[in-house]
Order: structure tokens, then sequence, then C-alpha cells
């Protein structure tokens, strides 16, 4: 077998496992976070605090990005997204109790545990570019972040059934959704140990050492990096500001669990189901151009938002773009980070700008509560259009200073070059 076909054939096994992992943990964290803001609001007696359900899980993904990275570029990817699955089911366990107890505190350590799961979908999608050609990268990356759609759409619609199965067997409202993510996440953290072997980063690692000096192209793209980052950070804050606060919105809208569940459904369905096809065109037409599209759809989706507040429908229609936004700028913008970043500090950048994503988010979330508390839903979606003008500013910046994008210029040529036939027979069974 040739040195391209056994790269190949490992690629295609570390990205079905990827795929399979991803679409389990998307079950259990689509409801939870959904099933969580209801919950805390419930916990609490104020509909303020509903927020904290995206905050709370954002900030654990913020918490969680550097040692998960740190520990991929240390013992591989495989060791990284275990540790984070079974932490994630940890905290499901303790959002089971939290409900049982009615008691705030366990519940938002909970939520942050929970949140762990996010990093590991964060880190799964670099994961799936550790063995990419760099003209297909963000087609890689973007097909697992798509596996998250069969989960992640399915798991806002087993709120209701879950809750009531949950209280057939004794627990009180809504920890039953809470079961869902531990038997999913553990069932993830299963598939990562058995299927993501030998390590991609690992393997990954050892054929550029074997591919020697010639692999070393041109210097890194630090301006790509910046760009991707803000693009990332500023998409993910606008998406979770909006949506942790629609639930509870649509709930004063007098819409019920089946109707919360359809709508985040539909607009996870808009984050993930169209994800290879942003993928493929930030290939083909740019990274950047690709944000930008993204940043477009957002920009449709706050304003429908703000101006149909009142109508359900246009809060669904608006979820949707609000999805599609964030899939379009993401998926390019982490594809941009990627292969701007030297090969040598790859993992740890990686890690940084999930840090500064989630982070962002995080403050989304809370801040999305207070705007909602003291200026309505409608506010929200408006105030949040200063985060799509930022991006396209940055995006402005980068292009008014000549940058021509080059998808296999530097150290992304490197990935091109055939490996050393005794590397590849060293770390495959």
């Amino acid at each position: 077998m040739s040195e391209r076909v056994d790269r190949a054939r490992l690629h295609r096994r570390v990205r079905v496992s990827l795929i399979i992992g991803q679409a389990m943990a998307g079950v259990g964290m689509g409801g939870t976070l959904s099933a969580g803001s209801l919950l805390i609001a419930h916990v609490t007696g104020s509909d303020a605090w509903a927020g904290m359900a995206a905050t709370l899980t954002t900030l654990g993904a913020a918490a969680a990005a550097l040692p998960l990275a740190a520990l991929a570029r240390r013992h591989g990817r495989a060791p990284a997204l275990t540790t984070g699955g079974v932490v994630a089911a940890a905290g499901a366990a303790l959002g089971v109790l939290a409900a049982v107890l009615g008691s705030v505190a366990p519940l938002f350590i909970a939520m942050v545990l929970i949140g762990v799961g996010t990093a590991v979908n964060l880190q799964s999608r670099f994961a799936a570019t550790d063995l990419s050609d760099p003209r297909s990268r963000a087609r890689d990356l973007a097909i697992v972040v798509w596996a998250t759609t069969v989960g992640a759409v399915l798991g806002p619609n087993l709120i209701d059934p879950a809750d009531r199965f949950g209280q057939g067997i004794g627990l009180p409202p809504l920890a039953g959704p809470f079961l869902v993510t531990l038997l999913a996440q553990l069932l993830a953290a299963v598939v990562y140990v058995i299927g993501i072997r030998p390590d991609p980063l690992r393997f990954a690692a050892r054929a550029a050492a074997a591919a020697g000096p010639a692999a070393a192209g041109s210097p890194p793209d630090r301006n790509g990096v910046t760009t991707g980052i803000v693009a990332l950070a500023a998409s993910h804050a606008t998406m979770v500001s909006v949506m942790s606060m629609t639930p509870v919105h649509i709930q004063e809208l007098g819409g019920g669990l089946v109707v919360i569940g359809f709508t985040i459904s539909l607009h996870v369905a808009g984050m993930y189901g169209l994800s290879p096809v942003f993928g493929i065109l930030a290939d083909r037409v740019g990274r950047e151009r690709a944000i930008l599209v993204g940043q477009g759809l957002l920009l449709l989706s706050l304003v429908c938002v703000g101006a149909g507040a009142r109508s359900e429908a246009l809060v669904m229609l608006g979820l949707v773009l609000l999805g599609l936004g964030w899939s379009a700028s993401t998926v390019a913008a982490a594809a941009l980070v990627s292969e701007s970043a030297a090969p040598e500090r790859r993992t740890s950048v990686q890690g940084r700008s999930d840090l500064i994503m989630s982070a962002s988010g995080a403050v989304g979330g809370a801040l999305a509560g207070v705007a909602v508390a003291t200026l309505g839903y409608a506010a929200l979606a408006f105030i949040a259009l200063a985060l799509v003008f930022a991006v396209l500013a940055t995006v402005g910046f980068r292009a008014g200073r000549g940058r021509r994008e080059q998808p296999l210029a530097g150290a992304a040529a490197a990935e091109l070059i055939p490996l050393d036939p005794d590397v590849i027979r060293e770390e495959l069974p």
C-alpha cells in the first residue's frame, strides 16, 4: 500500500469516528441548553437568569479549551476528546441531582461541566484537519461539524419525551433531558477511545518531522489568525446571545416545550446542516469571502428577529438564518486560523481560538439576559448588529492590506509532501 493510500485510510477512519462521536454528543447538547435555560429560570424564579445556561456552558467550554489542547499536544487527540466527554457526562449527572434538590449552585456547576462537551466539539473539527489536504481542509472540517446535525436537531425534540420519561421514573420536571446527555456523552467517549487509533495529531507530527526542512514553507500569517479569531468570537457571541434568550421569549409568547424544541431544532439544523456546503465554498472562493457570506446571513437574521419579535414564525425564521450565518462564518474562520498558524504552534493556537470563542459566547449569553430584562428581546437583536459590523471591519482591514489568499502557500504546502514509509509503517497497525 502506498504512503498516500495509508494516510488516506487513517484519515477516513478518524473522520468516521469523529462523525459518530459528534452525532452522539449532539443529542445531549442540543436538548440540555434549552432544558437548562428553563430549569434555571424555574429554580431562580427569574427569567433574567435564563441566559446563564448558555453563559455557564460557554464558560465551561472556554475553561476547557487550553487544557484539552495541551492534553492533545502531549498525548494526542483521542485522550483529549475522551476526557472532555467524561467530564461532560459527570456534569449531566450533577444536573439531574440539581433538579432533584432544586438547588441553584449545583445546577450552575453542572452547566459549566456540560460545557466541556462543547470544547470537545470544537476540538473535533480541528482534529478532522490534522491529515487534510490543504485544498479540502475547510470541507473536512465542515463534514465533522455537520455530523452534529443528527444529534443536535434530534436533541431539542427529545426535551418533551425525555422530560415525561424522567417524571415517569420519579424525577422532577426538566431532569429527564440531563439523563439523555449523560448517556450520549459516555457513548461518544467510548467511540473516541476505540476509533481514533493511531492518533492523527501524533501521526501528522511524525510525518512533518520525517519531511524535514523542505516542509518549512513561508512564515505563518498572523493577520490571518487574528481575522479568524475575531470572526469566530463575534459570530459565536451573536449566536449565543440571541439563541439563549429565545426559549424564554417563545414561552412568553405562549409557546410550550414542543414549540420551543422545534424552534431550537430548526436553529441547530441551520448551524450544522449546510456546513459542508459552506466548507466547499470556503475552499473555492476563499476564507474571507465565506466569512462575509456568513455575516450577511447574521445581519438578515438579527433584522428579522428584531422586527418580528412578536411573531413566532418570524422568530423561527430568524433563528434559522442565525444558525446559517454562524455556520458559514465559523467554518471559514476556523479553517483560516488552522492554516495560518505555524505548524509547531497550531494546536496551541487552535486552543486559544476556542478559548476566545467560548469566552465571547459566555459574555454574550450573560449580557443577553440583562438586555432582555431591561430593553426587551427585539432590542437584543439590534444591539448584536454591532458584532456583525466589527467582523466586517476586520475582514475589510485585512483586504485593505492587500492580502491575497494562497491556500497552498507556507506551512500548508508541506502537507502535500509524501510521507516517509518508515513513519507510516511504525504508526499504522
